[in-house]
């Protein structure tokens, strides 16, 4: 095998090395690949060009993946790349439910039988037990029933 070809290994193993630290990194796949191409143009520079070429092959291709792992894992580096945004927003917790049984509020929408429902200034999505109660209708709330308010016509 000629120089060129052994040279060419080398290049792209060290292209797959730069993809799998700075633009992929975690895949492992990209990194392993890169390293099987050192790999097979270190041993392909051995056999077929010489000691010495070996060795500088092998030299040259350790001293350019240390770099590359020195810049790519960097804390600067990576802090670039890592999700810092902390999340504060919250959900409500259906198990504690804040509007409950017996309370009273007012039709949104038809429900037909479900719809929107307005109790203390929160909307609410309810069901009926299958009647169909126009918009303005004043509901009550008869229970919570699998993370549904479950309202009946109030009077």
């Amino acid at each position: 095998m000629d120089w060129l070809s052994i040279a060419a290994l080398l290049l792209f193993g060290l292209l797959f090395v730069v993809a799998e630290v700075v633009f992929i990194p975690g895949t492992t796949l990209v990194g392993l690949v890169g390293f099987v191409l050192l790999t097979a143009g270190i041993w392909l520079g051995y056999r077929d060009l010489g000691t010495t070429a070996g060795h500088v092959a092998l030299g040259v291709s350790v001293v350019l993946v240390s770099v590359i792992l020195y810049i790519g894992l960097r804390p600067k580096n990576l802090a670039k790349m890592a999700l810092t945004d902390v999340n504060y927003a919250r959900v409500r917790d259906v198990r504690q439910p804040d509007v409950q049984p017996g309370v009273t509020g007012r039709a949104l929408s038809a429900l037909r039988p479900a719809g929107t429902a307005l109790f203390l200034d929160d909307r609410r999505e309810v069901v009926t037990r299958g009647e169909f109660l126009p918009v303005g209708t004043t509901v009550r709330v008869l229970g919570i029933e699998h993370n549904r308010i479950v309202v009946e016509q109030a009077g």
